[in-house]
């Protein structure tokens, strides 16, 4: 995403939460002064819930409109992470395998050489994948 429609989107995403908020603290304001003229009513409990829920609705829509352009770039930096970490097991299991490379075949490592390798075959398949996923967002 371009940082000119980043910008452009928070700054749409603020002012619509601002107003919003604005005019639900100013709905509360006003339905303070008429509380006490019509206190006693369940009425005034309904409107008053009616109301508070209408502001938490608008500030949960004001904070996800800002947080939108956000969760574009989060997926790709978890999933960057997460490449980087499945690769952390390939690194370590390289010198085991190396070690282990010359009874591939028949020998007394031939199952930790299995192993081993099945092991940094899964890992780094699971890295390149998570790379690859990154860079197609």
């Amino acid at each position: 995403m371009k940082p000119q429609t980043i910008g452009r989107a928070l700054g749409i995403g603020l002012r619509i939460g601002g107003r919003i908020v604005g005019q639900q603290i100013a709905g509360t304001a006003q339905a303070r002064t008429a509380a006490p003229a019509t206190a006693g009513t369940g009425k005034t409990n309904r409107d008053a819930a009616r109301k508070a829920g209408q502001a938490s609705r608008g500030v949960a829509r004001g904070v996800g409109g800002f947080l939108r352009p956000f969760r574009r770039v989060g997926g790709i930096l978890w999933l960057e992470v997460t490449g980087v970490f499945f690769f952390l097991p390939v690194v370590v299991f390289a010198p085991i395998l190396w070690r282990s490379r010359a009874s591939y075949v028949h020998g007394p490592d031939h199952s930790t050489f299995l192993l081993t390798g099945g092991v940094m075959l899964v890992f780094f398949y699971l890295s390149v994948s998570s790379f690859w996923r990154a860079r197609k967002r």
